[in-house]
């Protein structure tokens, strides 16, 4: 069953430019690139010598739509902002990617030489944000260095805890693992260090017998 009022899922707060920051690394994915135009805005404003210091990694909203694990197409993402507005900003480095794998490989290896000082801002949907957070945690960043703001589609990440499968873009309550093949109920227990959801056989106690598969996370 479904819970409200996720204790472990994550609160996001709108991203706000940090000019504490000597330099600046940015990821956005879909609607995500919205709020970080935002914050280059506020960086513009306040510190425009930062953006010399930036580095943006995005994926437009027209390249961030996959297909849901077991429903059709996930809907039309709204307008976003695209690549030739970050261009325009006199930015160190703009990166843009057409796949979420390729985007966090360079962001690894751009963490690899980051230098103190450096503030991290992550946009886009959760899972997305999730997996960024999971290699920021692996290179020690405080809670003070790194920002994310929650954008876009709601379809979850689910770890099967049968056969440690991770299925991708789950927008329904019931999912079948992509490896093992169980049935799984998509809890509403979130785990940071593997950036999913939980996901348990649904019909272990009685085999066969399955809730309707609705789409819940849109």
């Amino acid at each position: 069953m479904l819970v409200t009022g996720i204790k472990s899922k994550p609160v996001y707060a709108p991203l706000r430019a940090d000019t504490r920051g000597h330099y600046h690394l940015m990821l956005g994915k879909g609607m995500g690139n919205v709020a970080l135009m935002r914050v280059l805005g506020e960086l513009e404003s306040a510190a425009p010598q930062a953006l010399a210091r930036t580095r943006v990694l995005l994926i437009p909203a027209e390249l961030s739509a996959t297909p849901a694990a077991v429903s059709g197409p996930p809907p039309e993402s709204p307008a976003a902002a695209p690549p030739g507005d970050f261009a325009a900003l006199g930015l160190e480095e703009l990166r843009v990617f057409t796949d979420v794998p390729t985007l966090l490989r360079d962001f690894r290896a751009l963490l690899e030489v980051a230098l103190m000082g450096t503030r991290l801002y992550v946009a886009g949907p959760e899972s997305f944000i999730g997996l960024a957070m999971k290699i920021a945690l692996e290179f020690d960043l405080n809670k003070d260095e790194i920002r994310a703001e929650e954008l876009g589609t709601l379809a979850r990440r689910v770890y099967c805890i049968h056969c440690r499968t991770t299925t991708e873009e789950v927008r329904t309550n019931i999912v079948r693992c992509m490896d093992c093949g169980n049935w799984l109920l998509v809890r509403d227990h979130y785990s940071r260090r593997l950036a999913a959801y939980m996901g348990v056989m649904v019909d272990a106690e009685a085999p066969g017998e399955r809730p309707e598969i609705k789409e819940v996370f849109l």
